[in-house]
């Protein structure tokens, strides 16, 4: 910002002086001449489908969040929200409001300037999301329409609206560059990483982007700005600039969990009833042979046990993705709902097996 209003500054100073000199030559003899710009065409208009014409419709649906904790240093943070439903809904990420959670107080920007306090109704730390609620919703709110994220392609045209580095109602463009990355995202605060199977976009997303919208070419939703590689190597939201690699979860998810949260206060997510090693990479989840805290590997009776998956079982495959890590295997099992069958491929003793497990659910986050 500061370098920002410099160059404006010294600009502005460059042009008044020049004004100057041409007036002064002036009164010296030389002749001067006015010249009028041209007023642009009364008659033009952003044609339907434009990134202006969606970037106009959707910018009063989307909000700028300001958190603050409740301690006496204030701390807090920017970042972005969007109207879910006209009752005051806004939906946005967990790490951009869990500094106001506890005792701290959240206040919502609109893109005319209007300001309003917010509460929080519920908070999904595994996912990322969270769901805000106006404390005096004005009337006439528009919720963004949502749109289907797996029906999402790799190539297709993207627009990112937030707030980055705390400029407000910025519009950037990109396209869907992959889907289903796993990615497992910290907010650097030693929390709970959240996971998700993302979607990848080169459309530019900084720190304070964070909870917004990421929208199709028809002004749709299909994911909500979470993360971004950093050059550290790390992803998360750090204050490092984009590089091109963003990540968004995508809106079918988002959606489940906002309407959860919206009816409970609580997320709801689906489990396997089995510990995996976080560590391994590249060969596959290998279900621990000792559960933390004296608990069981494979929980007695649950899903995992039930599909006659044991300790020491490497799962290779979730559905119709391939499975490198624990936490890839995370990312894909939290795309689903408590209740489904899933097929999983699996590695016991260097053979192959595959087995259906159904999915068990655990409530809140701990």
């Amino acid at each position: 910002m500061a370098a920002v209003l410099v160059a404006s500054l010294v600009a502005g100073g460059i042009g008044g002086g020049i004004g100057y000199w041409a007036a002064e030559r002036g009164d010296n003899g030389f002749s001067s001449t006015t010249v009028s710009s041209g007023q642009a065409p009364a008659s033009f208009k952003r044609d339907p489908g434009t990134v202006a014409a969606v970037a106009a419709k959707a910018l009063p649906s989307v909000v700028t969040i300001q958190a603050k904790s409740g301690g006496q240093d204030g701390e807090g943070g920017t970042g972005t929200g969007f109207v879910y439903d006209q009752e005051g809904h806004i939906v946005t990420n967990n790490h951009v409001v869990a500094s106001a959670a506890d005792g701290g107080t959240l206040s919502v920007t609109f893109s005319d300037g209007k300001t309003y306090d917010a509460e929080v109704v519920g908070r999904a730390e595994g996912y990322d999301v969270a769901v805000l609620k106006l404390k005096d919703a004005p009337k006439g709110l528009t919720p963004l329409p949502l749109g289907d994220s797996d029906k999402v392609a790799v190539g297709d045209s993207t627009i990112a609206i937030g707030a980055p580095f705390g400029l407000s109602n910025t519009v950037t463009t990109g396209i869907v560059s992959a889907k289903n990355r796993p990615v497992a995202s910290g907010d650097g605060s030693g929390g709970s990483n959240s996971y998700m199977s993302a979607l990848q976009t080169d459309a530019s997303i900084n720190p304070g982007n964070s909870g917004g919208p990421l929208l199709d070419a028809s002004g749709a939703v299909i994911g909500i700005n979470s993360a971004i590689q950093s050059t550290s190597g790390g992803f998360g939201q750090s204050q490092a600039g984009s590089i091109g690699l963003g990540f968004a979860i995508p809106v079918n998810q988002a959606k489940n969990v906002a309407q959860q949260l919206i009816k409970t206060g609580k997320p709801v997510y689906p489990v396997i009833g089995a510990t995996v090693n976080m560590n391994d990479k590249g060969q596959g989840a290998t279900i621990a042979t000792q559960g933390s805290g004296g608990t069981a590997p494979v929980t007695p009776d649950g899903p995992a046990a039930k599909a006659g998956l044991k300790a020491g079982d490497v799962i290779t495959g979730f559905g119709d993705h391939p499975i490198d890590s624990g936490r890839t295997l995370i990312s894909e099992i939290w795309t689903y709902k408590p209740g489904d069958s899933v097929k999983i491929t699996y590695e016991r003793d260097g053979k192959t097996a595959t087995a259906t497990v159904t999915l068990g659910e655990r409530t809140g986050d701990s």
